[in-house]
């Protein structure tokens, strides 16, 4: 019914705030799945929210910005994923409102509109003792800051072979 990408996304978004992780795997299905926009709002958002919370205020702002107008665009796709199109626009209105003010990060949880999705990811949750709706642990340095902190040793091995490759003459 909906792909195990958004499943996952939804379970971190609201379970644990990895907005860097929702980033990442969604950014994952868009490359391999037709580079559908739909997805690009929820990427957006995830990022948006990642910045906001580490402080990022400008960088929130503009990617909260782009993600509700492709939203506008995508109103269709959104609620074809279960979310409630029109709920999440005034959603981000009021949080990009919020930012304009200098207001601080504040977890914010996505409007399914679909039961089914909805006990889809809360049977997830209770199987891996995760709660739903739980706001983001701010004292978590690893979380706020993730893309500085992880281990990218996989990626960075992965690009000096792609440099070889190429480095190689043909033969």
């Amino acid at each position: 019914m909906y792909p195990d990408a958004y499943i996952h996304y939804l379970i971190h978004f609201h379970t644990d705030r990895d907005y860097f992780e929702c980033h990442e795997i969604l950014e994952e299905h868009w490359k391999n799945n037709g580079y559908k926009k739909v997805w690009v709002v929820l990427i957006q958002i995830a990022v948006a929210l990642y910045h906001h919370r580490r402080g990022n205020q400008k960088g929130a702002l503009r990617m909260m910005r782009k993600a509700l107008a492709l939203l506008a665009k995508e109103q269709k796709a959104v609620h074809e994923l279960g979310l409630d199109e029109q709920q999440l626009s005034e959603q981000l209105e009021r949080y990009i409102e919020r930012m304009e003010q200098n207001g601080a990060y504040e977890s914010i949880d996505l409007p399914i509109r679909d039961e089914t999705l909805r006990k889809i990811c809360q049977a997830i949750c209770d199987k891996r003792g995760l709660t739903w709706g739980k706001a983001s642990d701010m004292n978590d340095v690893f979380l706020i800051h993730k893309h500085k902190l992880r281990d990218r040793s996989d990626v960075i091995a992965a690009r000096e072979r792609k440099k070889k490759s190429k480095e190689l003459p043909n033969q």
